[in-house]
């Protein structure tokens, strides 16, 4: 069927239609973020996430492209309702997310869905545009035009989504924001082109655009409660500080006197028995160092750790790094956690350092008589490089002589591979271990290694300070594994073979 030519566009409405396709690339790119941000959260491992969504993304915009070229007709009021169409979706992309993962049990296959319904729509955009703007100069140039704009306007959309869009509007007010550009993109073309468009066009265009925006206005003014409501069917109890940082979502919530903070999902500490596991944590390593004026904490942004560690009376410094200035923030402003953590963030002896501890333990610093890991779970390959040899024999280069390292493991009983990975990937940095574990409620079976250029005594250490759980006789027992937590055969992770994250998750599976 031969193609009805488009109207061709005066110089004005050429430059007008390539800024649409540049805005419209820049939000293309803000969803795929966002879907893959918000799996990421939900569903963990993040390079599972982003892979699939960018690659079925990618597989959908090709599908697009090919159905672009059975359109002969009316091309520019199809650009304009698919921008319409468009806004739509993407922007209660992460609303539809949301719902999907707190009422069903399928939600990576309606993140699929989602992301190939948007994948096609997207896919037509630069073939349409191409062909309305045909008569504008050659092909060569339109082409090249309207793709060097379209890859702009993705570079546009990758700076501002980590430094502005999602620390300041959080994924959900993203999401209806781009949306809304989106309709903003269509609409603006409609009124700018109302004259090559048919009377019928016109109305039932301008129709779709405004109920799309009364539609997404609607769902940004109730999206507050809208959100509390759905995280709120995620979490036991009630929710009481709800925040989205630069690199992950922060939740604590309460019920009566107890307190817990969550992660992007995962619990960190339960206030109730959060004693068993920071000071199985943090004793043992102070008990087995031979020098303890510096100590470094690595995580530890609640400030639990660095309060166990203050207790010693010949500390003098503590110098934590965490990552996420939200989380130490957090610990040291928020009344709930400075009670438990006996304002140790406040503490002159402590500097707080938001950083990735990896380059931190890149640098030069005096050396340190224990390091603490108090990171989360190494369920993701970006914290797993915390968990390699190369990161070990980085600690080893600040540990003062008869310093020790100590860090949390996970589960020998739920992510058995993944504990004993890393006991073997200490031993493979040159580190003698003694590897320990307990039951805390919250958690169940829970894990630690403690780490030394010597092999250390465990039934020689004695603990000096107050407790409320850790005994001599106590920490014996823990050193016991029984037939289904004993060591196993694991290999050791490395930056280079990245095992730690494919043990946790085959751990993970099991339950």
């Amino acid at each position: 069927m031969p193609e009805t030519p488009a109207a061709a566009p005066t110089r004005a409405g050429a430059f007008l239609l390539l800024a649409a396709i540049m805005v419209a690339a820049a939000c293309a790119i803000v969803y795929e973020l966002l879907i893959g941000s918000t799996s990421s959260y939900f569903l963990g491992n993040s390079v599972e996430q982003y892979s699939l969504t960018i690659g079925f993304f990618l597989f959908a915009m090709g599908i697009g492209s090919w159905l672009s070229r059975l359109m002969h007709e009316h091309l520019l009021a199809r650009f304009i309702a698919l921008e319409i169409w468009l806004g739509l979706l993407g922007g209660s992309a992460v609303a539809i997310l949301y719902a999907g993962y707190a009422y069903t049990s399928h939600y990576q296959y309606l993140m699929l869905g989602l992301v190939i319904a948007i994948g096609i729509l997207i896919g037509l955009e630069v073939p349409l545009i191409t062909r309305i703007l045909r008569g504008f100069g050659p092909l060569r140039t339109t082409l090249s035009s309207v793709l060097s704009l379209d890859y702009m306007g993705s570079l546009l959309a990758a700076l501002l989504f980590p430094y502005l869009l999602l620390p300041f509007l959080g994924v959900l007010h993203t999401s209806l924001a781009a949306g809304l550009v989106n309709v903003g993109v269509g609409c603006g073309v409609l009124v700018s082109f109302r004259r090559h468009l048919r009377r019928g066009e016109l109305m039932r265009l301008s129709a779709l655009g405004a109920l799309v925006t009364a539609g997404l206005v609607t769902l940004l003014a109730v999206s507050g409660p809208l959100v509390q409501r759905w995280e709120s069917s995620l979490y036991d109890d009630v929710i009481v500080h709800n925040e989205q940082s630069s690199y992950q979502r922060i939740v604590l919530t309460a019920w009566k006197d107890e307190i817990r903070l969550f992660l992007n999902g995962h619990l960190q500490f339960a206030s109730v028995d959060h004693h068993r596991y920071h000071e199985s944590l943090v004793h043992p390593a102070m008990a087995a160092a031979a020098y303890r004026e510096r100590v470094l904490i690595i995580g530890g942004g609640d400030g639990l750790a660095a309060a166990e560690v203050l207790k010693y009376a010949d500390v003098r410094q503590v110098d934590l790094v965490d990552l996420d200035p939200a989380v130490t923030q957090l610990g040291s402003r928020d009344l709930r956690l400075t009670r438990r953590n006996a304002n140790s963030l406040n503490d002159p002896r402590v500097t707080i350092a938001n950083e990735d501890g990896f380059v931190y333990l890149q640098r030069s610093h005096p050396d340190y008589g224990v390091i603490i890991f108090d990171l989360p779970d190494p369920r993701e390959e970006a914290l797993g490089k915390l968990y390699s040899v190369s990161g070990y024999r980085l600690c080893l280069r600040h540990l003062a002589p008869g310093g020790v390292i100590a860090t949390q493991a996970s589960s020998p009983y739920y992510v058995r591979e993944a504990y004993w990975s890393i006991a073997a990937t200490l031993e493979a940095a040159g580190l003698a271990v003694v590897s320990y574990h307990l039951w805390v409620p919250s958690f169940g079976d829970w894990g630690f290694h403690l780490a030394r250029r010597q092999p250390v005594d465990p039934l020689a250490l004695e603990f000096e300070v107050d407790r409320r759980f850790l005994r001599r006789e106590e920490f014996r027992r823990m050193l016991h594994f029984d037939a289904e937590t004993e060591r196993i055969p694991v290999e050791p992770n490395r930056l280079d073979q990245p095992r730690l994250g494919g043990y946790y998750r085959q751990g993970m599976a099991r339950w």
